[in-house]
């Protein structure tokens, strides 16, 4: 048997049947929702208009519409009619970046990189791996809550979960240190331009101001997810049996839970080579990131450029490691084994074209923006917050969901005694957490395509932080009305 692994069939990104048939039946069922949904809410619009590009809304011009009831037959053809709609380039941008991260993964993996990578990693670390984990969830933190990334970071979900299972965890502590870790830095914004930013534009508030209470969000919401991890880590670390996906983990956890069990590598002599070789690549994409964030021009194509060196970088680093197989084929191998992905996220996408072709959308946004008028300044401030929260199951974008939402929200503070600061605050945490619980976001279905793990188990999983986490927020938009946040 060779010391190579580059005919190991199990390599690469596994995507588990079970979890792709749960998650395609939920988002089926969410559909259906939808669609009947749009039979029982009368149809409205508001006025809309263009600022800087983007869709708003023009306060205090809704009407009904008497239009509603979605055709039944498009409930069924919406997940094919989302690769022609407004939201085309996005959704067909994020399944080809998710076929490259396939391919490569795939080859890297049988290249023997990543368990190369998983064996150094677990030698330096054995000591003090809740530093290594606490270090991990930082990092995907603050790329989440300074720079606004989310679906950049998806690249390195994979290496991630292989970690956790080289330190004796799960994939969802893998899923945990790096998606979620991701979500809770995205929503506890400090500088994101993508929420935080495009709100206090929209607000009139100067840039990233109020930035005091935000790094004490931040830092709350650092240390509630780090217990979480680190108490549920040590409880499968003490017994394996524990993890809701000790099944579906089988392959992984052979491959990767002991690393001082590996068989030196044939081509171990080049594979130092090879991860400088990614590394470079991976440091040019959070560079090209980082500088998006300082020419705006440049953010609009962060996704094809991560997909360029994230590829590129990839397939020369295995022709480094002197690659005893077919790298096209085992690339086009990895594609073909997270194609499916691609279905879930294009129903996930549907639910909001439903929504939204069904004139809905507005009317749901009118009902909830007229009881706030009718509450006091602590209602008020929850009753925005739920709004987010609830058109963020429809709206994953929360650019796109600022555009629509802040020119309303804020003359509505104002009538009931808050400040705009407080509303953008409120705004930042409905649209932000629950990224990772809601099925119809894409991103998540993304991050759960890439893994074992079925929507259900991940629900279970995270379902009590979420609701500790909506908790904390409501504490702190009290806290704020009460201290006069932005006064």
């Amino acid at each position: 048997m060779s010391n190579n692994n580059n005919n190991n069939s199990d390599a690469g990104i596994q995507i588990s049947t079970k979890a792709f048939v749960t998650s395609v039946l939920i988002l089926f069922c969410l559909m259906m929702a939808a669609g009947i949904m749009t039979h029982i809410i009368p149809a409205g619009t508001f006025e809309h208009t263009l600022i800087d590009g983007k869709e708003s809304i023009v306060p205090g011009t809704f009407r009904f519409t008497g239009e509603g009831g979605y055709p039944i037959w498009r409930w069924f053809t919406a997940p094919i009619e989302v690769l022609w709609s407004s939201d085309a380039v996005t959704v067909i941008s994020i399944i080809l970046f998710i076929f490259i991260i396939g391919g490569v993964f795939t080859v890297l993996d049988k290249s023997g990189m990543l368990q190369y990578i998983m064996s150094v990693l677990v030698e330096r670390f054995k000591d003090s791996k809740y530093k290594l984990m606490a270090v991990l969830i930082l990092f995907f933190m603050l790329f989440g809550s300074v720079f606004g990334l989310f679906e950049e970071l998806v690249a390195l979900v994979p290496i991630v979960i292989l970690l956790s299972h080289a330190m004796g965890w799960d994939s969802l502590t893998g899923l945990g240190m790096s998606a979620l870790a991701a979500g809770f830095g995205f929503s506890s914004a400090t500088l994101n331009p993508f929420t935080l930013g495009v709100a206090q534009e929209l607000a009139g508030l100067p840039a990233f101001s109020g930035l005091g209470f935000r790094i004490i969000v931040f830092i709350v919401s650092f240390l509630i997810l780090y217990t979480f991890l680190s108490r549920y880590a040590k409880k499968i670390e003490k017994d394996p049996l524990k993890s809701s996906i000790y099944e579906e983990d089988s392959s992984m956890r052979e491959r990767y839970s002991d690393m001082s069990a590996l068989p030196t590598l044939a081509n171990e002599q080049y594979l130092g080579t090879t991860v400088k070789i990614f590394a470079a690549a991976l440091v040019l994409v959070i560079l090209y990131v980082v500088a998006g964030f300082f020419i705006p021009a440049l953010s609009g194509f962060s996704l094809p450029m991560m997909a360029l060196f994230f590829l590129v970088g990839g397939l020369i680093a295995a022709k480094a490691s002197r690659y005893g197989g077919n790298i096209f084929k085992d690339f086009v191998a990895g594609v073909g084994a997270i194609a499916p992905s691609a279905l879930p996220i294009l129903m996930a996408m549907s639910v909001k074209l439903i929504i939204s072709n069904g004139g809905i959308m507005d009317t749901i946004l009118y009902y909830v923006s007229d009881k706030v008028t009718q509450m006091g300044p602590y209602g008020a401030i929850i009753m925005i917050y739920l709004l987010v929260l609830i058109l963020n199951f429809f709206i994953g974008s929360g650019s796109a969901k600022a555009f629509l939402l802040i020119p309303i929200i804020a003359p509505l503070a104002d009538l009931v005694g808050l400040t705009s600061q407080m509303a953008v605050q409120a705004f930042c945490f409905g649209d932000g957490f629950t990224n990772m619980l809601y099925p119809t976001n894409p991103l998540l279905m993304i991050t759960l395509g890439v893994t074992v793990v079925s929507y259900p188990k991940w629900f279970k999983f995270t379902i009590g932080i979420q609701l500790l986490m909506m908790v904390v927020n409501i504490a702190f938009l009290l806290l704020a009305v009460a201290i006069g946040y932005g006064a």
